[in-house]
């Protein structure tokens, strides 16, 4: 243990991490910038604060205070202590609905102010796209802004007063008029007014340098003001009295459509006088799809309010018959306005792919130039970009002139890094020119502060120098930012990664088989990190329960990032560390959706795990359901299910198995079924007559678990007049055709050798079985892929594997990607081969949880449609469930499983109105809900088929 830290242990009441993990997890925020800390720190209070800064001072190690660390310009990184707020100093200390303020502490995330304030009709004014995870002492710390800024301005416009610590250890309340000033500030405003007064652009995102200006006397001396964007260098902040602002009672939206960004950006300005709360620009290139906008190439999102929908409406219909359109839409619907917003907020990470899918990066992030000159201006970008062959999507704040963009920079090579700072330079001469600030919202950091003297002049950034010498004397707190600066091509966060492709299994088909470049797509916007999931959202379910960084997936892809760069994590594929994160991520495969990058963590832990357990031997668990389609077959050749139930039932016979199985002593182990549904299937003669021939998948758990759900499937298709098969049990040549053949269809009922999607191996990395597995499947699937049947998966792990990790895992093998190209889902299936079936008039409320592999992969569009054809009414929450797969079941895993189903799952089934349908179709969540609540749900074939039979009935 090193002298800092034995001291900060024997003074500090919070957590002292000087570990690997809690080093690697800080070693970036959202920017482009990489710095390794000593340590990191999790203060409880005030005086924890003080008492690292007089350790840190007396070593003379820098300090640096990080929040929600998204970011963007490198100020949340650093090489000495990192103050993290988020897990202690994250509390609303209180509202007063009179005052209209709020005293909130520094790690305090947006949403939960807003949450607070909504019932009493008011809200935090700024709110920028990470509203979800950014806390205010970041906010207060940029300067943050947010879409509502043309309304309600920054963040420094809602700042009464600051509680800070200067790193001397003084404790200053900071506010109008002088208050709080540390000795020697006046002194430093009074000899430089004239200064002051002539050498600050005025615009209304002016975020870069120092405020000194809001100490002018006809500025009221603001010292709490002027503290807002110091990012961290003047004082570290532990508590604030913010204002609030009242909330429009109802909004509309109004989405404008022009040609391109430019006829945008020149529309912005006129519309300001309208009085809107947003006035937001994205161009088509960060759009996945067009649908539900108006057409265009490029849009304005203009907010309305009201205190009527039908007031708020009325100003937003102004608003378009003002603007020059080439179409435009209100919305009014809170729902639908919400998934309009959600794909301009999703743009922060959207952009960092162009539309060809290569990286793009920040950088040139968040300049500002006055709202009435943004057309010229974004002329002038884009010819700069052809200038130096790049490539970038502007969007964000257009009412206020400020501009958000990645760009193609190549920050892997010393040429590609030598263009980044050439078109850095002339593109802050840009900026300038047209009157700007080279940051509007996101703060100068390692990106921009080199730059400063380009917009303020040698003299204004010395002045900047002398304001953080009288602040922070001993230049403790985040050095290199904002003066004395470092090189903005130093410290570049890829420049520790491998040259060469590393050796992997998968074949990463979006980043060009290169797991390097997989790793890079985390650029830590941190919506992984959100505490509470929105509609059918999934991702991050453990970081919800645990709420510890380590356990996100922006947390689990720094520590793969630092396990390839080898200098903090330095045992690779056998880091102890990366093993005990990735220990919790449930495979859930919510980020390969959610996440704006489509970081696939599940991927990425299949991958490790594999290399990880190369030539060792492995956790028992991986043994004993990483091969559970084995034993669930030996069972049934032998036909011991019986025998196994009834030994199951044996409390200290179970208990035995358990232990020696790794799986959790709290969990019941589930019931094989008497007859598998291969033998019900067997037992009924095959198939019969109909339609088209769809090919039924018996997956590991409808064969053995749940064959219930396989017949009730077998009821509903060939009621809907499709003839249903199963997959050939015999390797062979013969062809399938349409599947009228006897000779093709005694194939399809042969009884050796079974299909298996490889789930289980791929979760537990035993990929190289996986690999053997599927190579068997596709030889067994020959005939069919010889056809036009599709493949019907009910279990939407299984389907989802095939769709995704089969063709990834056999990138090799063209078989492969055809086999995923035919998997639907039982919805799909009756959706596309048979539109005009009318299925049973079910007519009764449904809960339950849209099975996590289904939301990320598969898609729920055709579940939601069958089920308002039954008269199944009601929404389905999102989350995870919590079991799933392997996970739930695994010792260790129990607590974190049941958090995960009391995130979303449990609340929804107790909440549920009487005599409601219980959907899960994973045999995962049904076992979750057994387990855990005694509640029996169902699959949607099961609901399906009951009413079928009670039709049959009438």
């Amino acid at each position: 243990m090193t002298d800092l830290e034995a001291a900060l242990r024997r003074t500090v009441r919070g957590e002292v991490g000087f570990d690997t993990t809690s080093r690697a997890l800080t070693t970036m925020d959202a920017s482009n910038y990489r710095r390794v800390p000593l340590g990191v720190v999790a203060p409880r209070d005030a005086d924890d604060v003080a008492a690292v800064l007089e350790v840190c001072r007396e070593r003379g190690v820098p300090v640096v205070a990080r929040g929600g660390g998204t970011s963007i310009a490198g100020q949340a990184t650093g090489t000495g202590v990192v103050l993290d707020f988020t897990r202690h100093m994250n509390r609303l200390v209180g509202i007063d609905p009179e005052a209209r303020t709020a005293v909130v502490q520094p790690g305090l995330v947006l949403d939960r102010l807003q949450q607070a304030a909504a019932p009493h009709g008011l809200r935090f004014g700024p709110d920028p796209s990470t509203h979800s995870r950014c806390t205010l002492g970041g906010m207060i710390g940029n300067n943050s802004c947010g879409s509502h800024s043309v309304a309600w301005g920054t963040t420094a416009d809602s700042v009464r007063e600051l509680s800070v610590l200067t790193a001397r250890g003084r404790r200053l309340r900071l506010g109008r008029e002088w208050a709080g000033a540390p000795d020697g500030l006046r002194g430093l405003v009074d000899g430089d007014l004239a200064r002051l007064r002539t050498g600050f652009p005025d615009l209304p995102r002016r975020i870069s340098g120092y405020a000194l200006d809001a100490l002018l006397p006809e500025n009221g001396a603001d010292v709490a003001r002027s503290f807002c964007g110091s990012e961290g260098t003047l004082g570290v902040l532990t508590e604030a009295v913010v204002r609030l602002v009242e909330s429009p009672r109802a909004r509309a939206l109004a989405v404008l459509g022009y040609a391109d960004e430019a006829g945008a950006a020149e529309a912005a300005a006129g519309l300001l006088p309208l009085g809107p709360l947003t006035v937001e620009g994205m161009a088509v290139d960060l759009v996945p799809s067009t649908e539900g906008l108006p057409r265009g190439g490029a849009w304005l999102f203009v907010e309305t309010g009201g205190d009527t929908e039908a007031e708020a409406r009325a100003r937003a219909e102004a608003v378009v018959r003002a603007a020059d359109v080439v179409d435009a839409l209100v919305v009014t619907d809170p729902a639908g306005q919400r998934t309009l917003w959600r794909i301009r907020e999703d743009a922060s990470g959207t952009a960092t792919r162009m539309p060809d899918g290569s990286e793009a990066w920040p950088g040139w992030e968040d300049c500002a130039v006055p709202p009435a000159r943004l057309g010229g201006y974004l002329r002038d970008f884009r010819r700069l970009l052809t200038a130096h062959g790049l490539r970038g999507t502007p969007y964000g704040h257009f009412g206020d002139g400020c501009i958000h963009v990645r760009i193609d920079f190549d920050l892997l090579t010393d040429a590609g890094v030598a263009r980044f700072r050439r078109f850095s330079e002339e593109l802050a001469d840009v900026v300038v020119a047209h009157g700007g600030s080279l940051s509007g919202e996101h703060g100068d950091g390692q990106a921009r502060a080199e730059l400063l003297p380009r917009m303020y002049g040698e003299e204004t950034v010395a002045l900047f120098e002398r304001a953080k010498g009288v602040w922070d004397p001993d230049d403790l707190l985040n050095p290199g930012m904002l003066v004395r600066p470092a090189p903005l091509d130093t410290n570049l966060r890829f420049s520790v990664l491998p040259r060469e492709p590393v050796d992997v299994e998968f074949g990463y088909p979006a980043d060009g088989g290169d797991f390097s470049a997989a790793v890079r797509r985390c650029v830590g916007v941190a919506k992984c990190r959100t505490t509470s999931v929105s509609g059918a959202g999934v991702m991050c379910p453990s970081f919800r329960a645990t709420g510890d960084e380590a356990h996100s997936t922006r947390g689990r892809a720094r520590l793969l990032h630092e396990m390839l760069a080898g200098e903090v994590v330095t045992d690779g594929w056998r880091s102890t560390e990366v093993r005990d994160a990735l220990d919790l991520c449930l495979s859930c495969k919510g980020c390969r959706s959610d996440c704006p990058v489509e970081v696939d963590m599940a991927t990425y832990k299949a991958e490790f795990l594999h290399h990880h357990y190369e030539g060792r031997r492995r956790p028992a668990a991986h043994y004993a359901m990483g091969w559970l389609p084995v034993w669930l077959r030996w069972a049934a050749r032998t036909r011991t299910a019986p025998v196994l139930n009834a030994l199951a039932s044996v409390r200290p016979l179970a208990a035995v198995a358990k232990r020696l199985g790794g799986i959790a002593g709290e969990r019941e182990v589930p019931r094989l079924a008497g007859e598998t549904f291969s033998g019900w299937w067997r037992g009924r003669g095959g198939p019969v007559e109909g339609g088209d021939l769809v090919v039924l998948w018996p997956d590991t758990f409808t064969e053995h678990l749940s064959p219930s759900v396989g017949r009730a499937a077998v009821r509903v298709l060939e009621a809907a007049g499709l003839r249903v098969a199963l997959p050939p049990t015999l390797r062979g040549r013969a062809v399938v055709g349409d599947g009228t053949s006897r000779s093709a269809l005694s194939l399809l009922t042969a009884r050796r050798g079974r299909v298996c999607c490889g789930l289980t191996y791929v979760s537990t990395g035993q990929l190289d079985r996986a690999r053997a597995v599927m190579r068997r499947t596709l030889d067994l699937m020959a005939p069919v892929l010889e056809t036009s049947a599709p493949v019907v998966v009910l279990e939407p792990s299984c389907a989802a594997a095939l769709r995704t990790d089969l063709p990834e895992l056999l990138h090799d093998d063209p078989r492969a990607a055809r086999l995923a190209s035919r998997v639907l889902t039982f919805a799909e299936a009756l959706e596309r081969h048979a539109p005009d079936w009318t299925p049973p008039a079910v007519d009764l409320p449904a809960v339950g949880q849209t099975h996590c592999h289904q939301h990320a992969v598969l898609g729920d569009a055709a579940d939601r449609r069958l089920r308002e054809s039954a008269g199944l009414t009601g929404e389905l929450s999102g989350g995870c469930c919590g079991l799933a797969g392997n996970f739930g079941f695994e010792d260790g895993h129990y607590e974190v499983s049941v958090a995960c189903a009391e995130d979303q799952l449990l609340p929804a089934v107790r909440e549920a109105p009487g005599g409601a349908v219980v959907l899960a179709d994973g045999f995962s969540c049904r076992t979750q809900l057994e387990q855990l609540a005694g509640v029996r749900g169902r699959h949607l074939a099961e609901v399906l088929a009951e009413g079928l039979e009670r039709e049959r009935r009438r």
